[in-house]
């Protein structure tokens, strides 16, 4: 990572226009993370203007070593109550004991997530497949505008759970506050018509430049919430300083905060990804993050995540790099040294509304009108991801999502396709008798197919699908062979179960053999003696192979097609 950071080799293709996207994108991106960084700092317990260092350094380090695009790294809504519940009874209301734990914290973090990308665990995003990204996805976007809409509307809830949201939401619809609603409205329709009539205009940036103007000009009026005065001052870097007792409670945290991190982080990378027809290489995106915990920690700032709601606010206002990350960065560090009072006039219901727009575009009706039509069980585990965000936050969304997708895996192998082949004249190979009624079964030959490697869980049911095949075949059954093309592992139970099938088709003076087994299944029986008992000379290469091998040792009347009609 240190010979080739991710980061500055994205840089390498920027076009111009490129750069005017950054540009533009990072502007309106600053109005988004000044507010944001200062309520999750106060929500953390410490001052406001540790927010604003735990998101300008992160922001540098990430563009260095983070390799995504896109991603917006920052102080996160998920982490400011576990930041707090991990600093504030061992600081015991010194506010200078907080600040240095919370920098120790993140430098914990990010330690733990360089070691996890250098270990390869990025791998758990492997695990997320496209119907639960979409899930979670649609469901971030649900949660998000269900955060913002109170700042739109200027009501108070006090519910914490989105469903709980949306019904303090329409309890205090006759409470509304109508000169914070208008701005918010009339901004969204704003973004609306805009994104209509000009695509290519900097749509973010005009509302919220003309935001500022109409509350500079007409006054804000006693009810309008504005984004205020910024905390003046840049971060110093420093070396917290800890006592001996502070360290269990911190690697604590540490590892809590990290796997929340991890998770939240490591999907929506791959998601946006994904969506932009790139690729990051999971480890990668662990180490870029774990480097911008660390810049965070030491520089005077708390543990840090990727953000689902700035993320598609820099996207939507034409970010293309990280380049918007910088960008943000230098302009925050403008601000809090030279214009600290720049944004004060800035509405939040503005800065709701661009961010409502925004998650709009996560929302991917069509994949989930696909999935529901071509793929049910799909479908259902999107549905999932989607109601377990919402429903349990998104940790434990994606966690409920990734345990029902291996359990779709683990169901899929544990219950595999399972057929009987068949020859069809003037087609080459052998096909499935379920899809091919009218094919030639060989007589006294039964070619069984089993889609899935052999396991505990499936071993009982591939002997069980055998048996009663040759139980109730209309003729005789001489052979067996399976068409082992499908099979790429044989476990220590399947093994056992193999060799007990083998028993049971002597009893029955029925022959055993494979066809297509590959050579690493084959390598797995071999020691244990179970190839001996088969014998090598019943592992063919090929099904016609195997099929010529019976009909030359049965003395059976059958003539391949090809032969009958002299074909190749």
């Amino acid at each position: 990572m240190l010979a080739r950071p991710p980061g500055l080799a994205n840089l390498r293709g920027i076009t111009r226009s490129d750069l005017f996207g950054d540009l533009v994108a990072g502007i309106v991106l600053t109005a988004f993370l000044v507010p944001v960084g200062i309520g999750y700092s106060q929500a953390a317990g410490l001052p406001p203007v540790h927010g604003m260092y735990a998101t300008v350094l992160p922001l540098l380090a990430y563009a260095v070593f983070g390799p995504s695009r896109i991603l917006v790294l920052g102080p996160d809504s998920s982490l400011a109550p576990l930041i707090a519940a991990s600093i504030l009874p061992l600081a015991d209301g010194d506010m200078g004991r907080a600040i240095a734990l919370a920098g120790a914290l993140a430098i914990g973090v990010g330690l733990i997530a360089l070691a996890a990308g250098f270990a390869h665990f990025g791998f758990v995003t492997e695990l997320l497949s496209m119907p639960v990204r979409v899930g979670y996805l649609n469901g971030i976007a649900v949660v998000v505008i269900l955060g913002q809409l109170p700042k739109l509307l200027g009501v108070s809830i006090s519910s914490e759970v989105p469903l709980g949201k949306l019904i303090d939401l329409a309890r205090a619809a006759d409470v509304l506050q109508w000169e914070t609603a208008a701005f918010g409205v009339g901004a969204v329709v704003g973004l609306i018509v805009l994104r209509l009539l000009w695509p290519r205009l900097p749509r973010a940036l005009v509302v919220v430049v003309v935001s500022i103007g109409i509350v500079e000009v007409f006054g804000a009026g006693d009810t309008l919430e504005l984004v205020g005065a910024l905390p003046s001052g840049i971060p110093v870097p420093s070396v917290p300083r800890l006592v001996w007792g502070d360290l269990d409670a911190l690697v604590v945290g540490s590892l809590t905060i990290a796997l929340v991190t991890f998770a939240d982080t490591s999907v929506l990378s791959k998601a946006y990804s994904e969506r932009k027809g790139q690729t990051v290489d999971p480890d990668a995106e662990l180490m870029g993050v774990g480097a911008a915990n660390i810049a965070a920690g030491f520089f005077q700032g708390f543990p840090i995540s990727a953000s689902s709601s700035r993320t598609p606010v820099a996207e939507a206002a034409g970010a293309k790099s990280q380049l918007t990350g910088v960008v943000s960065a230098a302009l925050i560090i403008a601000l809090l040294v030279a214009a600290p009072g720049l944004l004060a006039s800035l509405p939040t219901a503005t800065l709701a509304a661009i961010v409502i727009v925004a998650v709009f575009d996560l929302l991917d009706f069509g994949a989930v009108s696909r999935l529901a039509r071509w793929r049910r069980r799909e479908f259902l585990l999107s549905m999932i991801a989607f109601v377990g965000v919402i429903a349990a936050g998104v940790v434990w969304g994606i966690g409920l999502a990734v345990g029902v997708s291996l359990l779709a895996f683990v169901n899929n192998a544990w219950r595999p396709h399972v057929t009987a082949l068949v020859r069809i004249d003037g087609v080459s190979g052998y096909h499935d008798i379920d899809r091919h009624p009218e094919g030639e079964e060989i007589d006294g030959l039964l070619l069984f197919r089993f889609d899935a490697p052999l396991f505990f869980a499936n071993a009982d049911g591939f002997r069980a699908e055998v048996l009663e095949r040759v139980d109730h075949a209309t003729e005789p059954v001489h052979w067996v062979v399976v068409t082992a093309e499908p099979i790429t592992d044989i476990d220590a139970t399947a093994e056992e179960v193999l060799v007990r099938l083998h028993g049971d088709l002597a009893e029955r003076g029925i022959t055993l053999a494979f066809a297509e087994l590959k050579g690493v299944v084959k390598d797995q029986i071999t020691p244990s003696g179970t190839l001996g008992l088969i014998g090598e000379h019943r592992l063919y290469p090929t099904i016609g192979e195997a099929v010529a091998g019976y009909v030359s040792e049965s003395g059976i009347r059958w003539t391949d097609w090809k032969k009958r009609t002299g074909g190749s």
